[in-house]
């Protein structure tokens, strides 16, 4: 049963007030009301600030279902899964999965943007402003223990034959609770790689842009169709598994920089006619014994030749695993991540394409270290300056063909990322952050970012 912040206070109040000795003087009487006063405020702004952390979770907590992507974490994003990184300032709670109740509107809305200012000092024709991406997600509780998540999203403001924007479906899926400790889904889900490709949201991590890791590699946002579980254990250890969809290595274009930018990004099927003759497997485990700690990893493998005609390379096998880390001291957010790729029997493949721009990868990489600190915070308002250095490598080896006929490999990327975050509200951020990549300086840039939820 929910309880009112202002019952619970009434009722540490009444229970305290009837503790008092029946034999207690008048002096001591007031010591007692004041101490007792004291801990009415002090539990008054511990609210408050809860209140602030659960508004980033309010799509969610209003319509008070579950959110088992990642269950050890009360709080959750607006897409309607767990936020795996916390409100600004705070590492999320570990608790079991979030009990269901029947307050609050069955049917709920929620959403997020962002609009993005990119500046190139050393290429100015390549400045852009953009209305990067615009979401609106429906939820729908259907019983204590049953919802639905959707989630639509445009990008680039324009979705025409003749512009470059793209809409698509994000999420789509039912979810149902059986336990406190256990719960499944089934449809179009987000898969739990990493510490963005869940809670991708703007508010959500540092930096105007999303970081490198999170792109080139996990081509955040990154969905599949298939059913799932997930749970809590007693050891503060969230599991998660599921069979879904897979990638598809006959959409490689071998013509296009696309496999250069991102692979998986260039042949994952977003459950549009997806081919689904072979499907795949993923497990992800996440632990938050130690408060503001986070530890976790995951596995994703099928695969990818979906038994196309004609297609050499029959038995490609797609695998990603990757591994991050969060602590979060006082004011300080540090954390780590590291992903790498692979893809097996490339070489009759790329024996058919040598010659093209971009033959398939066998193995690729990366990986980044970064440090925040709230500086700075006034009620809602908090400024967070960070640093970030990531090194990315899209094509680190490849398959070895005919003598002569090998690609060498990519060289190693790296990206060096300062800026702020200043937070209006938990739910509304500014941003600014200039870049320096390693390779080529025309492509260093200042950036200036507005984000939100709702």
């Amino acid at each position: 049963m929910h309880t009112s912040p202002t019952l619970l206070l009434v009722l540490v109040a009444s229970a305290a007030v009837i503790a008092l000795p029946a034999h207690a003087d008048e002096a001591a009487l007031a010591a007692r009301v004041e101490k007792m006063q004291a801990e009415l405020d002090s539990l008054k702004a511990e609210l408050q600030m809860l209140k602030a952390q659960a508004a980033t979770a309010a799509p969610v907590a209003a319509a008070a279902v579950p959110a088992p992507t990642a269950p050890l974490q009360t709080a959750a994003s607006s897409s309607g899964n767990a936020a795996l990184v916390p409100p600004p300032g705070a590492m999320a709670p570990t608790s079991p999965l979030a009990a269901t109740a029947s307050e609050g509107p069955a049917t709920t809305v929620f959403g997020y943007g962002e609009i993005n200012y990119q500046n190139y000092p050393r290429n100015k024709s390549q400045t852009q402003a953009d209305l990067a991406r615009a979401v609106i997600g429906i939820g729908h509780r259907f019983d204590d223990q049953t919802r639905f998540v959707s989630e639509f999203e445009w990008e680039h403001a324009v979705t025409s034959a003749d512009d470059q924007g793209e809409a698509e479906v994000e999420q789509f899926y039912v979810e149902r609770s059986f336990t406190p400790q256990l719960a499944a889904r089934a449809g179009l889900f987000l898969i739990p790689s990493g510490m963005l490709n869940v809670s991708h949201e703007p508010t959500q991590y540092f930096g105007v842009t999303r970081d490198l890791v999170n792109t080139a590699i996990i081509p955040t946002t990154w969905r599949e169709g298939g059913v799932a579980l997930t749970g809590v254990t007693s050891y503060d250890l969230t599991w998660d598994v599921g069979i879904t969809t897979g990638f598809n290595l006959a959409k490689w274009d071998p013509t296009s920089v696309d496999g250069k930018l991102s692979p998986l990004g260039s042949i994952h099927q977003e459950l549009q006619l997806a081919k689904a003759a072979n499907l795949s497997a993923y497990g992800a485990l996440n632990w938050r014994g130690t408060p503001g700690l986070l530890l976790g990893g995951s596995v994703f493998s099928g695969m990818a030749a979906q038994d196309q005609p004609n297609f050499p390379s029959q038995n490609a096998v797609v695998t990603l695993a990757e591994a991050h880390a969060r602590w979060t001291p006082g004011p300080f957010d540090l954390s780590a991540q590291y992903a790498r790729g692979h893809i097996s029997d490339t070489a009759p493949y790329n024996q058919t394409i040598v010659g093209s721009p971009t033959l398939v990868p066998q193995d690729f990489f990366g990986g980044y270290v970064q440090a925040a600190w709230y500086a700075w915070r006034s009620g809602d308002y908090r400024l967070a300056p960070f640093v970030r250095y990531e090194r990315v490598n899209t094509g680190s080896r490849y398959a070895t063909l005919a003598q002569g006929l090998t690609p060498a490999a990519l060289p190693t990327e790296t990206v060096t990322t300062f800026g702020a975050n200043f937070y209006v509200t938990p739910d509304i951020v500014l941003k600014a952050d200039y870049q320096w990549v390693g390779s080529d300086h025309t492509a260093d840039r200042f950036q200036l970012g507005l984000g939100l939820t709702y």
